[in-house]
């Protein structure tokens, strides 16, 4: 197990560390050779040609360290929680988001927070690997795609990912061996190559962070619109349906009031004919609006209308007064027409 974990740290080993080795070996050989005479015409050691070292492809399996794996669940989820608000999302190598959601992923399966979290964070790490590739940077490369391959194996982007890496690694060497530096210069565009990758993570990880935090306020204005509709809506539902029981209540209501057709007379004398109309042969006609009390007898009457004015008005007035009728519930008020005619 210990030559494994030990043979799987190697196989991560960045290209600088493989370079800082080179580098010593090469310091060591210059100090032995100090204390002997250099050949004559022979190039000083600091000059000594070196090639850069080729980044190892790194397996999915290996693509989270040791390290995080060590990590309990609950160390895994805030170490992932605080990685990514400190906008660490998937740099720098063994203290980031992606590395430690993908190890709590191991840990937790069928988490929906985790699932989502590597959603979100996956875009940003393609677009990592593509820029590491065009930097040269090509361990760092190496890194994220195996970050990728383990967080979706049939992530689309993941075999030109690979195919460009080894591509552009290829015409780098070649690039090398037609120009080869010196150790110095190698080590110098080494840490060159380190200075440029952490300011660019730097610079692309706020930038992811902040489009991020923009995303989720939209989706919180988003869902509180929803909310705030929906709202609406069933207060526009809950106000018609009030509407509609006190329009049937109001309907039920005027069913069971009773209305002129249910009057039911039981006495109705006619009007007494005016003495002076009837010698001068007039006849007439009065509207008389007249209301019916619960116990049937008119409680008041009142004359709308009447034809020659006036003449038939108190004749017509006091037999209405005089009707009786069946008793109801609730006063009705009607109205009705009385005719005068000396013939009758």
């Amino acid at each position: 197990m210990i030559v494994n974990s030990q043979a799987r740290q190697s196989r991560r080993l960045p290209a600088v560390s493989k370079l800082s080795l080179v580098l010593a070996m090469g310091l060591v050989l210059a100090a032995c050779n100090n204390d002997q005479a250099a050949p004559e015409g022979a190039a000083p050691a600091s000059t000594t040609a070196v090639a850069p070292a080729e980044a190892p492809v790194i397996a999915a399996e290996d693509a989270v360290s040791d390290k995080v794996n060590a990590l309990s669940a609950e160390q895994l989820r805030e170490a992932a929680r605080k990685a990514y608000g400190d906008n660490r999302l998937y740099a720098p190598a063994e203290d980031n988001a992606v590395e430690y959601y993908l190890a709590l992923r191991d840990k937790s399966p069928g988490d929906a927070s985790v699932s989502s979290a590597l959603t979100d964070l996956l875009p940003m790490t393609v677009i990592a690997t593509e820029q590491s590739i065009n930097r040269g940077d090509f361990a760092e490369a190496q890194r994220l795609a195996a970050l990728l391959e383990k967080a979706e194996p049939q992530h689309p982007a993941l075999a030109r990912l690979r195919t460009n890496i080894e591509t552009q690694q290829k015409a780098a060497a070649e690039r090398a061996a037609q120009q080869i530096v010196t150790a110095e210069e190698q080590a110098a565009a080494q840490a060159e190559l380190e200075r440029k990758r952490l300011a660019e993570q730097k610079r692309q990880q706020e930038q992811a962070a902040r489009e991020l935090a923009a995303r989720e306020a939209a989706d919180k204005d988003a869902a509180a619109q929803a909310a705030a509709e929906k709202e609406a809506a069933d207060k526009a539902a809950a106000d018609a349906a009030a509407a509609e029981q006190r329009r049937a209540a109001a309907a039920a209501a005027a069913a069971a009031k009773p209305t002129a057709a249910d009057l039911r007379p039981l006495a109705m004398p006619g009007p007494q004919y005016p003495r002076e109309a009837l010698r001068a042969g007039q006849s007439g006609e009065v509207l008389v609006e007249y209301t019916v009390g619960t116990d049937g007898s008119v409680t008041s009457a009142r004359v709308v209308r009447s034809n020659p004015g006036r003449v038939f008005d108190r004749a017509a007035l006091d037999a209405v007064q005089n009707w009786r009728f069946q008793p109801i519930s609730e006063p009705v008020t009607t109205r009705r027409a009385i005719g005068f005619s000396p013939g009758r």
